[in-house]
């Protein structure tokens, strides 16, 4: 009870610190609200709103969004390919997916924004020189701004994509190569200055704007001579990063001759890391940010930001983070908020299942992808015409997948090692349960798999997958689709699955499961204070309903755990029933 009764006042406490009100602004090493009061941002970023990449639309070329832009053109048109565009931006985020972010725990929003929603590249400006502005994009800003003042979560605006692009990460800016980069071209700075500047004037009184996050992960060496390859040209060990920081301050100081209430979020060079010559802050309502991926999450993976935070008596901030498994996300966010840090995740919805939102993908969808690797032959223009438009209305929340798992291992996860049942398994006379309907819950207390994370860049090995069937979940268990529905795989030896079961009756049940097994296999089968121990024999590629044994089962909610101590298997059933 004081467990339930502990966990549940750390819930409280931390749910009022992310929904106080008023600017937010510094205090030292805090972002405060209007009434001094300690913020944590918990917040998600919308990638693939305004401003598309490849990989979450799983094209198998370069993937910048005009390269996307000009093959959709190829296949429909270009008067098609604007329908699409409209459709995209109308349906990928709406009121009901702010609602729902705040439903399930998020106080803030990130918005990674495209210039060429507010102006056109200089290149394509009637008069040279000048800045010709474009209400799309201001319109966008202010209805997402509406629905997150009404449901009381900071909107953060970020400069994803910067006139001419901020790195050799081509796809992040949508920059196109063959044309010179933000650090290239003085016009594409002062292009970026002044949208900033317009930016900080009309959203200078509003409460409910965040902050400024003036350029996402700069990723340029300054110093290239052309010899550098590989990551080292995206900045991630420059030491002279003063053009970024000289570039920052004229965008702060663009942005406090209108606003001088906002936050400016800073973001290093080497994709938001890279501080070196970049430091000391310049302005005194500052936040230093930082992105985190794949590497491991203890405290020397943020030594660094921790030591910028002290020294500089400044902020910091996980300005983005995600595409991991929820037992990384737990992590992570755990390791954030013992440290006072705010997060935010990335994305909210793409096509993939590693985010609270998945867009489905529709056959003909698949088909475009198809061609695109060169396997099929063309698809007729209205075919693909009609399958891009379902695509958009499928990026629609109502007809998004929800992924309650990673949801609950962002927001539930980090301050409970409780679980709670994926499904409700309610045992009268007999009952199935789907053997991917485990808890909820933390590796080690809901399930346990032996690899359950994507640690490369710290273990300096090839990217490594957690759910190999990447379906349905995204936790460590393996789960793979076939004709009939999911079923979980790759199992072995050591690895366990709970389910809580709500017992009607007291009384001696059958247990028995249906599985594949590779080889004689060991299980055991828990539940509350029973026990039983089975071997099954190969069941040679075949899925077999073998019995288990029987448990004397006590009425009410019970935690039911199968152990494999050996073996590699398959498990897609288990059933209970009275003998």
């Amino acid at each position: 009870m004081k467990k339930i009764l502990l966990t549940g006042m750390i819930m409280i406490l931390s749910i009022s610190l992310g929904n106080a009100q008023g600017f937010l602004r510094t205090n030292g090493e805090k972002i405060v609200n209007s009434s001094g009061e300690n913020i944590v941002l918990r917040g998600i970023g919308l990638g693939g709103h305004m401003l598309q990449e490849g990989y979450m639309l799983r094209v198998p070329f370069s993937g910048q969004q005009y390269i996307y832009r000009d093959s959709l053109i190829s296949l429909v048109g270009t008067e098609k390919t604007k329908e699409f565009y409209k459709a995209w931006l109308a349906n990928h985020t709406r009121k009901i997916d702010v609602d729902s972010l705040k439903k399930w725990g998020f106080n803030s929003i990130r918005l990674p924004m495209h210039y060429n929603l507010f102006t056109p590249p200089v290149e394509k400006e009637p008069v040279k020189g000048e800045n010709t502005w474009f209400e799309t994009g201001f319109l966008m800003t202010d209805e997402l701004l509406k629905w997150c003042a009404e449901n009381e979560m900071y909107l953060i605006l970020d400069m994803h994509a910067t006139p001419g692009g901020q790195g050799h990460d081509l796809n992040i800016s949508d920059r196109d190569p063959s044309k010179p980069s933000l650090w290239e071209s003085k016009e594409n700075q002062q292009k970026l200055i002044a949208l900033w500047q317009k930016l900080a004037k009309r959203y200078s009184t509003e409460p409910w704007i965040g902050a400024y996050d003036i350029i996402n992960e700069p990723n340029w060496a300054f110093t290239d001579d052309g010899t550098l390859e590989g990551v080292l040209k995206n900045g991630v060990a420059e030491k002279d990063n003063t053009p970024l920081r000289k570039l920052m301050m004229e965008i702060t100081e663009a942005i406090r001759k209108e606003d001088k209430t906002h936050i400016v979020i800073i973001e290093g060079n080497g994709w938001g890391n890279n501080y070196a010559g970049v430091m000391p802050p310049w302005d005194d309502n500052m936040v230093i940010s930082f992105h985190k991926y794949w590497n491991y999450n203890d405290e020397g993976s943020i030594e660094a930001v921790l030591d910028m935070r002290k020294k500089y008596n400044t902020p910091i901030w996980l300005g983005e983070s995600g595409e991991n498994s929820n037992v990384w996300f737990q992590q992570a966010i755990t390791l954030m908020e013992t440290n006072n840090i705010g997060w935010c995740w990335w994305p909210l919805k793409k096509l993939g299942s590693n985010n609270p939102l998945e867009v489905k993908v529709n056959p003909g969808y698949e088909n475009i992808l198809e061609y695109w690797r060169g396997n099929v032959s063309k698809p007729d223009p209205e075919v693909a015409f009609s399958a891009i438009m379902q695509l958009a209305e499928n990026t629609r929340f109502e007809n998004n997948i929800i992924h309650y798992d990673v949801i609950d291992a962002m927001i539930r996860q980090p301050h409970t090692t409780e679980t709670r049942p994926f499904k409700k398994h309610v045992l009268a006379n007999s009952l199935v349960i789907a053997a991917v309907d485990y808890d909820l819950g933390r590796m080690g207390e809901a399930y346990f798999d032996t690899d359950a994370a994507n640690y490369h860049v710290s273990t300096g090995k090839d990217r490594t997958q957690w759910n190999n069937g990447r379906a349905y979940r995204n936790d460590g268990v393996d789960i793979y689709a076939d004709s009939d529905g999911y079923y979980t795989a790759d199992i072995v030896t050591g690895e366990w699955l709970q389910y809580t079961v709500e017992v009607k009756e007291d009384g001696m049940y059958a247990l028995a499961a249906l599985l594949q097994t590779a080889e004689k296999t060991n299980l055991r089968i828990t539940a509350a204070d029973q026990s039983v121990s089975a071997t099954v024999p190969d069941t040679f590629g075949q899925w077999k309903n073998l019995d288990l044994g029987t448990l004397e089962l006590k009425k009410g909610l019970l935690p039911l755990r199968i152990y494999f101590d050996n073996g590699n298997s398959k498990l897609k059933e288990i059933t209970l029933k009275r003998p």
